[in-house]
């Protein structure tokens, strides 16, 4: 048996390359931009027509507009709401007398093209329904009627196909072709909408009986409880309130034997609302009671238990008043243990309750007894013993914004001494972040600057490693304007040796230095920086500093010598810093780390204008090229493989490269020539 020859598919250059023009033009055609010039003329919108041969001529111009926007939103490459807009606005033109001349076998042609099978607006119902619309206007009913059939049967869940079909034949009044739609619409099953239109249809007509089978098929095609409550509010409506009550109570057995809580709940929370408003409370409550006794889910109960009690509150006596709020109260306890059994407090409130409500029911409350001592809290370690701790003690009270707001409260009420003594005590048991920063803030505001020198020192005795604190003290002497105490402060900080930000500290040490105007002061800063780490940042940093560090003013930065002297320091930053990079090109990462730093310089050399040397830094410009390395066995005698990567070959390495290649190949050559024989 001869094998079945695949199919090749044609890869050949197609014979009209489409253009940036080309998907411009069509763009501009699918949203209806008469302003396209380039294949197509424009159409002026004051256009005069004399004879029959011109107007033959624009329309035939216009069909070939509307046929390449058409073709372009059936190709695929519009979505279907393009398409059918489109189809729609083409079959419009055709139909208006001042358009395509009002030739509904033209409009009509246009309306089937785009609801073919293979088209994108064939599950479109806009289409049909305007299809639709088209031909009851021009009187063909028939048409009409057609067209809606085909729509319903291919697209028989579209809802508004349906209430389509059903407006024509109600304005027609043809009130039996309208109850046989109706009747092929509900074999569907559909939503409650649909039914409801049905009766609401047959009461119009003044069909009672009609109108109630509708309700009694839809409860017993779709049993759930909107169904049943549509049903009753009809039957309520026509003031057949046995009727209801008996479509309630069926309706509650049925929904109450298939298991169905939820449903069951909004079927008698409605039923309760019914006999309610019939003026029988004592009905309501015992539907209630009885759907809260059921254990619907805690949404609905809740609902349920507000009711009960809006009920009570309106026609209950005390006692009953008295219940519904224990009620709502248990269950509001229960769903409290439920989700923390750890919640002792709930469980006391829990307990009090039911002494309170059920003081004769000793065996409920020493259940609840029992259900609480069985949540045992953990005993890993001695903090966790607050869990039997029914107040905090004060030296584990570390809630701060309580001792702010008193210190605060002394503070307006003229007791400033209450208000430090309230604040002092709150530093001394529990020294948080905030309560110091308020203390400082508000002793600043005093202009006691002593204090917030002595505040600040003990903030930074309890938290040494917070760069925030650090910062914060250097600020308030700045602030003051004692430049020696701030200098000494960074220095403090930089010192420690475990800092959380410590990047922050010597940002903020370089930039005051530079607003000082001590530019050594900030080069020897950068160079313990560097001391202690060669970041990519911090070489940058340093860059950018000499480049526009000048230490006479605006008057001598635009001095030439001055410029090419901060040129001159920038350039031997990034050199320095080009050395470090190389000298550690075996790691990958710094690999990466160098070549961001060539892109930096050569961004600088460039900015620097006529004292730039861009040359030298493009010839070190490396290429980014992948690369394949070995991976290691796992062990068990499998082959460890391969990967691929990426790697950097810098311009200044490529010569070394060539160079030793070139050395190698010279030795293999000259070591062929002296005699010896090559074996593979």
């Amino acid at each position: 048996m001869l094998p079945t020859p695949r199919r090749v598919k044609n890869k050949a250059p197609a014979p009209v390359q489409l253009t940036a023009e080309h998907l411009i033009r069509e763009a501009r055609e699918l949203h209806g931009d008469g302003s396209v010039t380039v294949c197509l003329p424009a159409e002026s919108k004051k256009r005069r027509i004399v004879d029959a041969d011109e107007l033959a001529e624009h329309r035939l111009e216009r069909r070939a507009r509307f046929e390449a926007i058409v073709r372009r939103a059936g190709s695929g490459r519009g979505g279907c709401g393009d398409a059918s807009s489109a189809w729609m606005r083409y079959a419009r033109w055709e139909e208006s007398p001042g358009g395509g001349g009002g030739d509904p076998a033209r409009a009509r042609s246009v309306y089937e093209r785009a609801l073919a099978g293979g088209a994108p607006a064939y599950r479109d119902h806009g289409v049909w329904i305007k299809y639709a619309q088209f031909e009851a206007r021009g009187g063909r009913v028939g048409h009409a009627r057609n067209v809606l059939d085909r729509a319903v049967a291919i697209l028989p869940r579209a809802d508004r196909i349906w209430s389509e079909y059903l407006r024509m034949e109600d304005l027609l009044g043809a009130t039996d072709n309208a109850r046989v739609v109706f009747d092929r619409w509900t074999s569907w099953r559909p939503g409650a909408d649909a039914w409801a239109a049905y009766a609401a249809f047959e009461l119009r007509h003044g069909e009672l009986d009609r109108a109630r089978a509708v309700h009694e098929r839809h409860v017993a095609a779709l049993p759930c409880a909107d169904a049943f409550i549509l049903f009753a509010e009809f039957e309520t409506k026509l003031k057949n309130l046995d009727r209801a009550r008996r479509v309630y109570e069926h309706a509650g057995s049925l929904l109450a034997a298939a298991g169905d809580n939820d449903d069951t709940a909004v079927l008698l929370a409605a039923f309760a609302d019914f006999e309610e408003r019939c003026g029988e409370p004592d009905r309501a409550r015992a539907i209630y009671q009885h759907a809260l006794r059921g254990e619907p889910p805690e949404p609905r109960a809740e609902e349920l238990r507000e009711k009960l009690l809006s009920l009570e509150k309106r026609f209950g006596d005390r006692h009953g008043v008295e219940d519904s709020i224990v009620t709502k109260r248990r269950s509001q306890y229960e769903r409290a243990v439920t989700t923390n059994p750890l919640c002792y407090d709930a469980w006391f409130d829990l307990i009090r309750l039911e002494e309170s409500a059920n003081a004769g029911d000793a065996n409920r409350i020493r259940d609840l007894y029992r259900r609480a001592v069985a949540n045992v809290p953990p005993a890993a370690a001695a903090a966790e013993k607050r869990h039997w701790r029914r107040t905090i003690p004060h030296k584990k009270f570390s809630f701060s914004n309580i001792c702010v707001m008193a210190a605060e409260l002394e503070i307006r009420d003229k007791n400033l001494a209450a208000a430090r003594r309230l604040l002092g005590n709150a530093i001394g048991v529990a020294p948080r972040p905030k309560l110091s920063r308020r203390y400082i803030e508000i002793e600043l505001q005093l202009g006691n600057v002593g204090r917030c020198r002595i505040l600040s020192q003990k903030f930074i005795e309890h938290a040494p490693s917070s760069s925030h604190v650090w910062r914060s003290y250097a600020a308030l002497e700045k602030k003051l304007g004692e430049t020696d105490r701030a200098r000494s402060v960074y220095d403090l900080a930089v010192s420690q040796p475990a800092l959380d930000a410590p990047e922050l500290v010597w940002t903020d040490y370089i930039q005051f230095e530079i607003d000082a105007g001590e530019l050594d002061r900030a080069r020897q800063l950068y160079e313990r920086l560097l001391g202690k780490t060669q970041h990519l940042n911090v070489w940058v940093s340093y860059a950018e500093f000499e480049a526009t560090a000048c230490s006479g003013g605006a008057a001598i930065a635009g001095n030439a010598a001055e410029k090419a002297e901060r040129v001159r320091r920038c350039r031997a930053v990034f050199r320095r810093a080009d050395e470090h990079f190389r000298g550690c090109a075996d790691d990958p990462a710094m690999k990466e780390a160098r070549a961001m730093l060539l892109q930096q310089w050569l961004a600088k050399e460039a900015a620097f204008g006529d004292l730039g040397e861009v040359e030298p830094v493009e010839k070190k410009t490396p290429r980014r090229v992948k690369r394949k390395r070995s991976l290691l066995a796992d062990g068990n005698g499998g082959g460890g493989g391969c990967e691929e990567f990426f790697d950097y070959i810098f311009g200044d390495e490529e010569d070394t490269t060539a160079a030793a290649g070139f050395k190698l190949m010279k030795a293999a050559y000259e070591w062929k020539n002296s005699g010896h024989v090559i074996t593979y």
